[in-house]
């Protein structure tokens, strides 16, 4: 018996493999396709996904063996990936030096009379094992059967290569949502730390407006207003961002049963409407099951909208639901100032805005719609807008049942 030498780039090709995470992880159907067709197709009693480690080969995927591993100086695969763009096939082991009293061979029971094997290459192109097939007579492939067998190593290659991608994607994820929850607790802590110097500018100049109302000229309480509005405008946007943030942490799971319409009208109520508005409410008083508080914050964004970009002297707002299979629709059509159609398509995006004024003469902030659609998506389902400047606006948006 011979044993294999070891490759030129030995330490590479072991940093190579190292890098794959793959050693010693648990069978995978994918992987055991290959090496059930592999068998099939050379007719052969076994196959094995082989990888050689610096003391030893372990098995990805095998047809035929019971063992998980055996030692690197036995093994047929460490002479195979010494030719990297060959495939090693021996007819007759009993017949090769490499090989003759080896105890893969002289096994009494299994032995491994005939062996064929196909290296495997790396992303990064080194040979860390082989795809090869075994049988207990002497045996010779066909030209068919040693393409098919080349063609199923590439398979494994591809495999390897998707797993590598699916690993970079899972540290992805895993920094994107450490940083997002870095960003959530930043966003909470800085929004409630300003929120208390709001509310004492807010009412520092209410104070300022009443108590010395007589020692303060026109200019004065304008510029008090400035003060007051601006404050609103700013503890607003701090609330919506908040809103935001805390969007992402309701869970599809955490349902409820409730009628439609008795939440409607309870949204409806804790709305401060200023002017003559009409609200008609769906025909159905339908039973939802569903995540209550997400919806509830769903409709309020919406309906606060409809009443706040409205330049009519009546504001009619028409909400609508409907139940099918796999889902709930519900929409809020409103008679209010409408959206540009070169901009509905990125109203949903986070800071982004139309650029219209409310009734009142505020501009958005751009985050309630993004806040809207997080919480759609979470309760898995989608919204989409329709308008017609100056006319009406349709949001549509569905959950899942």
């Amino acid at each position: 018996m011979i044993i294999a030498s070891k490759p030129a780039n030995e330490k590479e090709r072991l940093n190579s493999l190292r890098r794959l995470k793959i050693l010693d992880t648990i069978s995978e159907d994918q992987y055991d396709n290959i090496t059930e067709l592999a068998a099939f197709v050379c007719g052969t009693k076994n196959a094995i996904i082989s990888l050689i480690d610096e003391d030893r080969q372990w098995f990805k995927s095998k047809v035929g063996i019971n063992v998980c591993e055996t030692d690197r100086d036995i093994s047929f695969c460490s002479h195979a990936i010494n030719q990297p763009d060959e495939i090693l096939e021996i007819p007759d082991t009993t017949k090769d030096e490499r090989f003759i009293g080896n105890p893969l061979v002289t096994h009494p029971e299994t032995p491994t009379i005939f062996y064929a094997g196909v290296p495997i290459l790396s992303v990064d192109g080194y040979a860390i094992g082989t795809l090869c097939v075994l049988h207990d007579e002497p045996k010779e492939l066909t030209s068919s059967q040693r393409k098919a067998l080349k063609n199923l190593a590439r398979q494994v290659e591809q495999l390897f290569k998707l797993h590598v991608a699916n690993q970079a994607l899972e540290i992805s994820q895993k920094h994107l949502q450490k940083h997002n929850t870095l960003l959530k607790d930043f966003a909470a802590t800085v929004s409630h730390d300003m929120k208390m110097p709001l509310a004492n500018l807010i009412v520092t100049s209410d104070i300022l407006n009443k108590k010395y109302s007589a020692l303060i000229d026109d200019d004065g309480r304008q510029y008090l207003g400035y003060l007051k509005k601006s404050s609103l405008s700013l503890s607003d946007y701090i609330t919506n961002i908040l809103s935001h943030y805390e969007s992402s942490s309701h869970d599809i799971e955490d349902r409820t049963t409730f009628n439609l319409n008795d939440v409607l009208e309870d949204i409806v109520e804790l709305i401060n409407i200023k002017h003559h508005c009409e609200i008609n409410l769906p025909e159905v008083n339908h039973t939802i099951y569903c995540n209550q508080v997400a919806l509830e914050q769903i409709f309020l964004n919406l309906i606060s909208n409809s009443i706040k970009y409205n330049d009519k002297e009546e504001t009619i707002i028409n909400l609508e639901a409907d139940i099918h299979s796999s889902h709930y629709e519900f929409r809020i059509i409103d008679n209010g100032i409408g959206i540009p159609q070169d901009k509905i398509s990125y109203i949903f995006e986070l800071f982004n805005t139309v650029g219209e004024y409310d009734r009142d003469g505020n501009q958005g902030h751009g985050i309630g719609l993004s806040t809207v659609k997080q919480l759609v998506e979470s309760l898995g389902g989608s919204i989409t807008a329709k308008s017609e400047l100056g006319v009406s606006t349709t949001f549509t948006f569905t959950i899942e049942r």
